[in-house]
């Protein structure tokens, strides 16, 4: 790899922040309570982002991998129940389920869009399924359409990983509107961090007391004699992040307004490139905040992926390596794994086997920059792979 040696411009830094993050951090602080039994920083962030969402219950949490296990806890999942869920996803969505000592079952994705595959997810249906976990990869919604026709007709209730997908739609429906529980991550690279944080939609109120209890050590928000009413952890959120994440939440719109409109020009360009395919879009998405630039290199190889990776990074580009299949990771096997083995279910996942090899994807503050980088970004690439 010895080309011209373009390097890239500077793009946008990432965490972002300013007055809003500053004013709600003193706001936490003077207002003499620091937890959320006693503040007032967490409610109204769970009002607020509800609202966002079109939902009407919220509860914030630690983070991303604590509200899916919150999630499946309130759908009634135990040990050996199986929960259905992407073999590509980040291991969160495998281990939330195996956590609560349940089966997770890894299903194909869409070689398009990355998300779970409608086909693949029926046929691994059976009398002990006891959710289905779809994750919108990037931000982009999985077949909600075909996920929610298989939830009514088979009785699997729907958990929604949306840990990439703040401020997304679905044929006009924000994710709070799609019926079904849903869990968002506000780690530190997501499009709303607090460097660590998490939240759970919930369609009823019913399901968000039943969670309050359990993030709350199964204790009532009332209670003054320890009456603990369940079994459950410490997953509250403190009072210093909810007050970032208002902050964060007011700049969302505008942040993915933008991304929306450099998306479309990368991909194009990317699609021009001999052997580049960006990750494709489903029309009826039709908002998507573009958690990542994801794009793949069919034929390079793992080996020769993660080479271009690196020569990416040396010439300035926020590259990373995709996720790995979770069954490919030795953490998968520890606990509440499939029967089959890795060879079996890399042979029903080929998918999933392919963009885990061949994928990488760019950090959304790429799409934060000028129309300009966009074609910066796209003859970096044409010209890392022009000297391989």
């Amino acid at each position: 790899m010895n080309a011209s040696r373009r390097t890239a411009p500077v793009f946008p830094e990432w965490p972002q922040y300013g007055d809003e993050e500053r004013t709600g951090l003193i706001r936490a602080l003077e207002q003499g309570q620091w937890w959320r039994m006693g503040g007032s920083e967490v409610d109204s962030f769970e009002r607020e982002f509800a609202a966002y969402h079109g939902a009407e219950h919220a509860l914030a949490v630690t983070n991303g991998t604590h509200a899916l296990e919150l999630g499946l806890q309130v759908l009634g999942v135990g040990p050996g129940d199986e929960v259905i869920v992407p073999a590509f996803t980040f291991i969160s969505s495998s281990q939330a389920a195996q956590r609560l000592g349940a089966v997770a079952v890894p299903v194909d994705v869409d070689l398009e869009t990355y998300c779970i595959d409608v086909a693949a997810t029926e046929a691994a249906i059976t009398p002990r399924t006891r959710a289905i976990m779809p994750v919108h990869m990037a931000g982009h919604f999985s077949d909600m359409d075909g996920l929610g026709k298989l939830s009514a007709d088979h009785g699997v209730p729907l958990l929604q990983d949306a840990a990439h997908a703040h401020g997304s739609r679905w044929r006009g429906s924000r994710v709070g509107e799609t019926g079904s529980i849903s869990a968002f991550s506000f780690q530190n690279g997501k499009l709303m961090t607090a460097g660590e944080g998490g939240l759970v939609l919930f369609p009823d109120q019913a399901s968000r007391d039943a969670a309050f209890l359990r993030h709350s050590c199964g204790r009532p928000p009332t209670d003054r004699k320890y009456f603990h009413q369940t079994s459950g952890s410490n997953f509250r959120m403190n009072e210093f992040s909810a007050s970032v994440l208002r902050g964060q939440l007011s700049r969302l719109d505008e942040q993915i307004d933008t991304r929306e409109q450099r998306a479309p020009v990368l991909r194009r360009l990317l699609a021009e490139i001999p052997g580049v395919v960006p990750q494709g879009r489903d029309e009826r998405a039709d908002r998507v905040p573009h958690y990542m630039a994801m794009f793949r290199v069919p034929g390079l190889g793992e080996q020769g992926r993660n080479e271009l990776v690196d020569e990416l990074v040396a010439r300035g580009l926020p590259a990373f390596v995709v996720f790995r299949t979770v069954y490919r990771t030795d953490g998968f096997w520890e606990t509440g794994a499939p029967e089959e083995g890795v060879e079996a279910l890399a042979e029903r996942c080929p998918n999933s086997e392919a963009i885990a090899s061949e994928g990488i994807w760019l950090h959304h503050r790429t799409l934060l920059g000028t129309e300009q980088q966009m074609h910066d970004v796209a003859e970096i690439i044409a010209d890392v792979l022009g000297a391989k």
